[in-house]
Parts: C-alpha cells; structure tokens; sequence
C-alpha cells in the first residue's frame, strides 16, 4: 500500500558543530547520517530522526560554517513541526526555559497544544502533542525520557499568496485532502498517514519572496514507496499541471525528483528505497563519515576541509 506525506525536510543551518549540538543534545533527535552535500562536497549533509531513521522523520541540515541569515517570506516553509506526546508539552516548555531556547507560550492549533520555537539560526519550529503517539518509535538523547521524545513530523506550514495552486499538486498527486481551517490556515492532511501527514497552508498576500540562508528551509520532500510510485507522481505533475521535474538523481539511500510548485516552493519526490541502512549497520548509523562512490577517492581531502563535529 502506497503511504503518503512527508520524507524529510532539508534546512539551511550555521556552523555544524552547534547545529549537532542542538538537534541532538537539545531535541533529542539520532544523528542517522554524517556525509556531504553531493553538489557541494566541502560542507557536511547531517539527517536525524527517529530510532528507525524511517522516513516521516528524517530532518537535514546543510550547514556552513559563515551563512548569512535567511528571511522568511512567500513561497517557503514556515514552521516546522514535530510530534510529542500529549503530556510532554510541558516538560518541553520547561526545558526551553532552562536552556534559553527562544519559544512562544503553549497555544492550542486545530484543538492541540503547540509549542513554537525556534533553534540557533533562527529556525521556525513547533512540537505538537498529541494521544496515542506514545508506542511509536523514537531515539532518545540528551536525557529525554521515552515519554518526551520526538516521534517524527507532524506537519510543515507553507506561506503562500495564493492557496489553490499549490492545494492542486497536494490533492491530485500526493494524495491529501483538505480537512480543516482556522484564521488563514488551510489544513491537509493525507488518511491512514500518523508521520508527516499534515500540510498546513497559511495565505498571506502582500509580504516580501524569501530570501534562503541560515535558518531557511531549503526545500520538502514527500514519500514514494519506490520508482514506480515516483514515476506517477511525475506523470501526474506533467499531463494534469504542466510542471516537469528534474531528472531522477540518485541520493544513496534514496532517489529524487525535483521541481517548483506554483507557490515556488521547492519539492522534492523521494523513494523510501533504499533506506539509511544501505551503506553501514542500522545499530551504527551516522557514526562514520559516508561518501558517496564518486567522492570516495577524494576522501582524504574532504575530511580535510570539514569542521570537526566532536
């Protein structure tokens, strides 16, 4: 059965070290892979997420070490958010508050409690809680107890001119459905999908385009179980929308098409196949910088040139 919704989300990020030492230390998450930008061999590709590293909960991060701050604005992602459970909003609160992580009050968002923050560059970020999250998996560091841990996304919110263009490709290609709205959220979600199945809409004409940089999300990625999936996904963005995407590029543990939504933010199409266990033991992920083949007889000089992360 084809499982919809969200496969990663990939952000722009500062110095490594401190996006490690935040992503990991603070919120807890599993460092699930250590290696480079492909287009851009000189800066790390960190992805974390759940104990699994299963797709639904994988966040990753292109750090440089001197990038400019980004400004949010029409066609990007505006806030991130992630799944807890329904009584850890407030061990969450508590722990933003000792150390010095920028958040809002808990606010209630379509009946639940969220808690907006937002990480060292600056980042948009929310936990949701939620019932029933409780058994499902997770990674815990930092001294997070089980009953706090992250269990993957929740959803992303897309600030958009206009809503319709973009509720198009959701609906017809990857199989959401409008299911609520509040203010100028426009919510949809995708049935049957616990991780990542939530997209929320936010219409605010008038405001200036993004500029990507530090904290920007650079780009959101939805599930394909394999090739075939992928390829009607293509054919439906060509034939009903008129939209063509890149050629597929392959990404080591997953393969990739991209293109612009009519919102002009960036989406990527990925394969759940062949996972983040393909190059090294699922009990070891992301403790050894992993290359890809092309890049492997450079590898002295890549380490090289990259921060030390310990």
């Amino acid at each position: 059965m084809q499982i919809n919704g969200l496969h990663h989300v990939t952000a722009i990020s500062g110095p490594a070290r401190r996006n490690l030492d935040f992503y990991g230390r603070v919120l807890g998450l599993r460092l699930v892979k250590k290696t480079v930008n492909f287009d851009d061999p000189g800066t790390y590709h960190l992805y974390y997420g759940d104990a699994d590293a299963a797709p639904g909960s994988i966040l990753t991060f292109f750090p440089w070490e001197h990038a400019t701050p980004g400004r949010l604005g029409i066609g990007e992602t505006q806030e991130t958010v992630c799944r807890v459970p329904e009584g850890a909003i407030g061990f969450w609160t508590h722990r933003f508050v000792e150390l010095g992580v920028p958040h809002e009050a808990p606010a209630k968002r379509f009946g639940e409690s969220v808690l907006s923050f937002r990480d060292p560059d600056g980042m948009r970020l929310a936990l949701v809680g939620l019932s029933g999250v409780e058994t499902e998996p997770y990674w815990t560091e930092g001294g997070i107890a089980a009953e706090n841990a992250i269990r993957g996304f929740h959803s992303v919110s897309l600030l958009l001119a206009d809503a319709a263009p973009t509720a198009a490709i959701l609906t017809d290609v990857f199989g959401f459905a409008e299911t609520a709205r509040e203010g100028a959220l426009i919510r949809y979600a995708v049935e049957g999908t616990k991780v990542g199945g939530v997209i929320d809409l936010r219409v605010a004409g008038g405001f200036l385009p993004a500029r990507q940089g530090a904290g920007s999300v650079h780009h959101i990625a939805f599930r394909a179980a394999d090739d075939a999936a992928q390829e009607e996904m293509v054919r439906r963005l060509v034939e009903n929308h008129r939209i063509r995407t890149t050629e597929q590029r392959d990404r080591n543990y997953f393969r990739s098409v991209y293109f612009r939504e009519p919102g002009h933010v960036l989406f990527e199409i990925a394969t759940d196949v062949p996972g983040f266990a393909v190059d090294e033991p699922a009990a070891e992920l992301g403790r050894a910088l992993k290359l890809p083949a092309g890049l492997e007889a450079h590898r002295a000089q890549i380490e090289a040139v990259l921060p030390a992360l310990d």
